[in-house]
Order: structure tokens, then C-alpha cells, then sequence
């Protein structure tokens, strides 16, 4: 029989093996992206938007009396808005920046955007960006913006990036149409705009280390998902958080709690790809990931899966490593998982994961 002596060191073994295979086994760019910085609790919260005041789509809408509500909230001098540029340069620099540091960003480019979210935004002074999957402009969808709209945002200091051209399901394309996606969407911002944008999001926040690779081939300085946390300097830069917020999740006390978390600063996530289905065992897959060592309640933590709810099957090895399985493989599509610290003063620490099943 183990002693608990004995049983704590094997524990620890195991999480420095599991350590030693990332190094060994993981390339080197999907985890050695961690952004510098020089305090490990630095933490942004990015929000996105879709749609405004448009009701008939209350999963990507928000009302306008909501999005009021949120624009006095941030205006309320307890929050730092900053134009997304400045956040990723400071980030990228290592530069700590104030606490409740925020980012507005925007995607698809819908015409409410202009209408409705713009006006709003400049009467308050909050900065934002939009991200533009370009074929619906250029095909003059009348539910997206025109171009001759983007260059009066763009014009008015509002930041464009790219959002590709079709905003399809990336992962599931062959490697061919998604460097086209990717590449061609940067150039045609370009081309209209005549600024090369420095930021990505990927649609429906669905990638995978190859779609990661390109974008950053394409010179992009950092890209975004969907999935929900805090920026922290441990995150990914090409695969970096935010809050989505529609009619459901946009409600005041709700937004008060997201503008206000704070990042869990995780290392050494597993698995390093969240398009799963691509190799056999891969589904359900093997999560895990090391805790920060300067976190207070640590031993708090809870995990939940979208689908399932609070998850029960988590490990501890060691202090720090947790691990997480799962019973039944993902279904096709996306996959959250949100992990959650008590944080201080009634805030909470977020780790999120978004998982794609083709």
C-alpha cells in the first residue's frame, strides 16, 4: 500500500511527465505563444457584439436599451476602454495594464452596427473594432454594412480586421480554402480600406492549430475566438478569449459580473488542438491543464460543460495540475467548457474552452 507520502510524489510524477510531453511532443508555437508580461493576474476583458436592436435574433442581438445600459455601466469611471490596438501592443510589449481593462469588438459588420451601435458608441467615447467577413459586403447583402459605411467607421477611428471572406465553418475547409479565407479577406480590407488590418476572428470562434498558423503567417499581431475569460499573459495570442454578449447574456447584472472577471491564468493546456474528431481517441478529449500558483481559492474551482453541466470527473495531480474526462464523446459543432474561480471583492477568475466536432 501507498502512503500519502508516496501517493502525493507518484501525483506529482505524473504532472511533470505530462509537463515534459507537452515540451516534447507539442510544436513549438502552439504553446510558446504565451504574451509576457510581468504580473501573471494582468487581465482584459474582451466583450462581442453582433447585432443591434435587431429583435428578431435574440441569440446574437442585443436591445437597445441594453446596450444603454452597458455603455453607462463602462462610462461609469470604475472601467479602462481602450481601442483594441492598444491592448494587443501592450499586451505584446508586456506592458501591465490598469485593472478592468476593456475591449469592445464587434463581428460580422451588420447594418445595425452602423445604425445603431456607432452613434452610441461615439457619444460616449468608447473605442471598438469590427471584424468584417467581406463577402457579404462586396455582395451587398442590405443586412451588412457597405463599404462606403465601413470607410466612415474606419475614417472615424472606429478599428476593421478581418473575419474572412465567407464566415463558413474554417476548420471543417482543406488547408487550400482556408490560407484563401484568410489571406484574401486581409487583402480586400486592404485594398478598400487602404490600411492593412492587424487582428483576426475566427467565425463562430471555431479553429485549430493549422487555421492558428496561418493567420499568423498572414501577419496578423493576434486573433480571437469565442470562447468566454479574460485575457491573461498566459493565453494563446492567436486564440485569444472574449465574452460573447446577446439578449440572454446581456441582461445588467450579468454584464456587470463579465466586465468585472478576472483571468485564470492556466499553462500547459491540453488538448493543444479544439477541432477534435481528426485522430482516433481524440473524442471525447483528455482536458487539462496547470493552475496558477499565486491564485487564492484555488481548491474552488468548478468546471461545466455546455451540454452536461457541472463536471465531476476532475483530478487533481500534484498542487496545481488538473485534468478532466469526459463520458461521452462531443457532439458535432461546438463545445464550451468554463472553468471558474471565486476571485476578490465578488469577482470571479474564468477559463473557457471551445471544442469543434466537425
Amino acid at each position: 500500500m501507498f502512503g500519502a507520502n508516496n501517493i502525493r510524489f507518484a501525483q506529482e510524477t505524473l504532472a511533470g511527465c505530462l509537463i515534459l510531453l507537452v515540451s516534447l511532443f507539442c510544436p513549438s508555437w502552439a504553446y510558446a505563444q504565451a504574451i509576457p508580461a510581468n504580473n501573471a493576474d494582468n487581465s482584459i476583458v474582451v466583450l462581442m457584439y453582433h447585432r443591434f436592436g435587431q429583435d428578431q435574433y435574440p441569440s446574437t442581438n442585443v436591445r437597445l436599451e441594453q446596450l444603454d445600459a452597458h455603455i453607462a455601466e463602462l462610462a461609469s469611471g470604475g472601467y479602462n476602454v481602450l481601442p483594441l490596438p492598444d491592448i494587443i501592443h501592450a499586451l505584446r510589449a508586456g506592458t501591465v495594464l490598469p485593472d478592468r481593462t476593456i475591449g469592445i469588438t464587434v463581428d460580422d459588420a451588420f447594418r445595425s452596427v452602423f445604425d445603431n451601435a456607432w452613434p452610441k458608441f461615439k457619444a460616449a467615447g468608447l473605442p471598438f473594432t469590427v471584424f468584417v467577413a467581406t463577402d457579404n459586403v462586396d455582395q451587398g447583402n442590405p443586412d451588412f454594412m457597405s463599404w462606403d459605411q465601413i470607410k466612415t467607421l474606419h475614417e472615424d477611428g472606429v478599428t476593421i480586421a478581418a473575419h474572412s471572406l465567407s464566415h463558413d465553418h474554417l476548420p471543417a475547409l482543406d488547408k487550400d480554402t482556408t490560407a484563401r479565407e484568410v489571406n484574401q479577406s486581409i487583402a480586400r480590407l486592404e485594398e478598400m480600406l487602404g490600411k492593412r488590418p492587424e487582428f483576426f476572428a475566427y467565425p463562430y470562434g471555431e479553429t485549430d492549430l493549422r487555421l492558428m498558423k496561418q493567420v499568423e503567417e498572414a501577419g496578423m499581431l493576434a486573433a480571437f475566438g469565442q470562447q468566454s475569460g479574460a485575457i491573461t499573459p498566459a493565453h494563446n495570442i492567436w486564440y485569444l478569449p472574449r465574452f460573447a454578449i446577446n439578449e440572454r447574456y446581456g441582461e445588467a447584472g450579468r454584464f456587470r459580473q463579465v466586465v468585472n472577471s478576472l483571468g485564470l491564468a492556466v499553462q500547459d493546456v491540453t488538448p493543444f488542438d479544439p477541432h477534435l474528431g481528426q485522430t482516433p481517441g481524440d473524442n471525447p478529449p483528455a482536458m487539462g491543464f496547470t493552475m496558477p500558483s499565486n491564485i487564492n481559492r484555488g481548491d474552488e474551482l468548478a468546471c461545466y460543460h455546455s451540454d452536461t453541466g457541472r463536471i465531476e470527473d476532475m483530478t487533481r495531480l500534484g498542487p496545481y495540475r488538473v485534468e478532466l474526462r469526459f463520458s461521452k464523446a462531443f457532439r458535432s459543432g461546438r463545445t464550451r467548457v468554463n472553468c471558474t474561480v471565486p476571485g476578490p471583492n465578488g469577482r470571479w477568475r474564468w477559463f473557457g474552452s471551445l471544442f469543434y466536432v466537425r
